[in-house]
Parts: C-alpha cells; sequence; structure tokens
C-alpha cells in the first residue's frame, strides 16, 4: 500500500518513488508484476499525473521497472539484478573497511556521508 504524507518535506514523487523502490526490492512486487496506469494511480493517490510520470521515470532509470508502451508498466527482472550488484558492492565495502581497520560506525557513517543522508548514525 503507498501512502503519500502531503506534510512531508519529501517531494509526493520522491515518497512515491522511494515506496515502490522498497516494495521492489523487498519482493513486495515480484517480477512481472503490472503497475497501475499512471493516470489510475494518480487518481487512486490523490496526486497529479506528472507527479507519477515522474516517479515511474525514474523508476525505469533505476532499472526496478520497464514500460512496454500500451501494455503498461512492470517490475523489470533488472530490478533484481541492481539489488544484487547493491549487495555485491556492500559485501566489497564491508571487506576493504575491515582490513583497514575501519569500525563499522564510521563505516556507516562514511556510507551515509555518500549517500547525502549525513543524520544516519
Amino acid at each position: 500500500m503507498i501512502v503519500i504524507d502531503a506534510a512531508s518535506p519529501t517531494p509526493p514523487y520522491e515518497q512515491l518513488r522511494v515506496q515502490l523502490a522498497s516494495q521492489i526490492q523487498d519482493r513486495s512486487l515480484a517480477v512481472g508484476t503490472r503497475l497501475p496506469t499512471v493516470r489510475r494511480l494518480a487518481a487512486d493517490l490523490g496526486l497529479a499525473v506528472n507527479t507519477v510520470a515522474r516517479a515511474y521515470r525514474e523508476l525505469e532509470e533505476a532499472g526496478l521497472i520497464e514500460t512496454r508502451g500500451r501494455a503498461g508498466s512492470f517490475v523489470s527482472a533488472a530490478g533484481e539484478h541492481a539489488l544484487e550488484q547493491a549487495h555485491r558492492a556492500a559485501r566489497d565495502y564491508a571487506a576493504v573497511v575491515t582490513s583497514l581497520g575501519i569500525n563499522p560506525t564510521e563505516a556507516i557513517r562514511i556510507v551515509a556521508a555518500a549517500l547525502g543522508q549525513a543524520s544516519m548514525p
């Protein structure tokens, strides 16, 4: 279920993108699942069509969904590949920071800063 918080400082398209990406990555939305049309999801969530279209576009650029013209948008198998790549990169990073003697808390701070989320522990 997608919930958009109108009072949030995070733009609606980003809230939608993050929630859909999370559902794809945790496999709540399986590969091949057809997503609602942009117009239908916009109407269901009370959003502008362009807002939903932007979220879908960014998900497609990330390889998490694919659009098949009039057939609609579907969860992409490439999304699983992207997740596997992220896990592999995390394992590699963990090996490097361990070999350098960097403690886990500092290693997480480094990642948070790289992601632009310095508020993480």
